[in-house]
């Protein structure tokens, strides 16, 4: 089946290397000389604290001492990740098991290699003086969400024996306003934004996440092409290294990897008090007791069991071959 190309929400933009001025003279180079080879990763999203690790692995020269030069490809919504990792154009691209299957199920050859969030970060927000803290509490709430994400909140609920129709669904925007003003009792949203958003105004809210109750969808996961893992092994296995460098970095100093975020991007319009509080929520999403054992990116054939669980329940059928933790054993090692 032909792969068609959907907008998801994450256009390709490829940065060329300026030539050096000795290019010209090839016979002066020395002969040990030798060029990295150049490599895309493409990321889901604007760049943000989100991408903390990478932006550690690229400052700090760990893909360069590697033999890669490295370009990270931001996304956003008018640039998904899945086109340009099927076409060859990025090497490797960041997405979630839910968008990778479902482009697996349209003949896209992809492989899930390594997965950066152990938890989901999909999450309830609430204000803490009216607190959803456990699915239950949805019971007699309005919530604020797209439609669309209609499938995964009625995925929590099957899973914690919630009634979906006794929550009254309000279609909103992705914004914290409709909960702050009361128009809605809670919010689905991403942990690391909404939240972060109101506690940067003041206001006092409270996150209950859906992987603590059974919600197990991976989340930031490195996927590659078939071809790629067995023309470009050893390129990706450099490429998973020096992430596994930068994140482990990222984990000792937060903080140190917001200031490094608000630097590299001066025009992206983020504040460094901002990217801190994320990049200290997304800490505890990234870090496990299974990384902490194993090492980032880590995942088990349980963790795999319970993700194919909760996509059959958003009506996604995949199998174990989705994923292959074979590059990522090499890179740990």
């Amino acid at each position: 089946m032909k792969y068609s190309i959907k907008t998801t929400r994450r256009a390709f933009l490829q940065s060329a290397a300026a030539l050096s001025a000795t290019a010209a003279w090839p016979a002066l180079k020395p002969a040990f000389a030798k060029e990295n080879t150049a490599v895309n990763l493409q990321l889901s999203w604007l760049h943000s604290v989100q991408f903390g690790g990478s932006y550690i692995a690229k400052d700090k020269g760990y893909w360069k001492d590697l033999g890669l030069d490295v370009t990270l490809t931001q996304g956003g919504p008018n640039a998904p990740v899945e086109p340009p990792v099927v076409s060859g154009q990025a090497i490797m691209g960041i997405s979630a098991a839910d968008y990778a299957a479902s482009a697996v199920a349209e003949g896209a050859p992809f492989k899930i290699i390594a997965v950066a969030m152990q938890k989901n970060p999909f999450a309830i927000a609430s204000l803490t003086d009216n607190p959803v803290n456990t699915p239950a509490d949805l019971v007699g709430k309005r919530i604020g969400m797209a439609v669309a994400n209609t499938p995964v909140l009625k995925a929590l609920c099957t899973l914690n024996n919630v009634d979906i129709n006794e929550i009254e669904i309000v279609p909103t925007q992705y914004d914290p306003a409709p909960l702050v003003s009361g128009q809605v009792d809670c919010l689905l949203s991403w942990s690391t934004d909404l939240p972060v958003a109101m506690t940067m105004q003041g206001v006092d809210n409270t996150t209950m996440l859906l992987a603590d109750y059974g919600y197990a969808v991976h989340s930031q996961t490195y996927i590659a092409t078939t071809d790629t893992l067995a023309n470009r092994r050893d390129q990706l296995v450099a490429l998973l290294k020096g992430e596994i460098m930068g994140w482990n970095d990222y984990q000792d100093d937060t903080g140190a990897a917001a200031k490094l975020t608000v630097e590299m991007f001066p025009d992206a319009g983020l504040d460094l008090p901002t990217q801190e509080l994320q990049a200290s929520r997304q800490e505890e999403l990234m870090f496990s007791e299974l990384t902490k054992e194993y090492g980032f990116g880590w995942f088990t054939d349980e963790t795999v069991a319970e993700n194919i669980e909760t996509l059959g329940l958003l009506g996604i059928d995949v199998s174990a071959d989705l994923w292959d933790r074979s590059v990522l054993d090499e890179a740990l090692s």
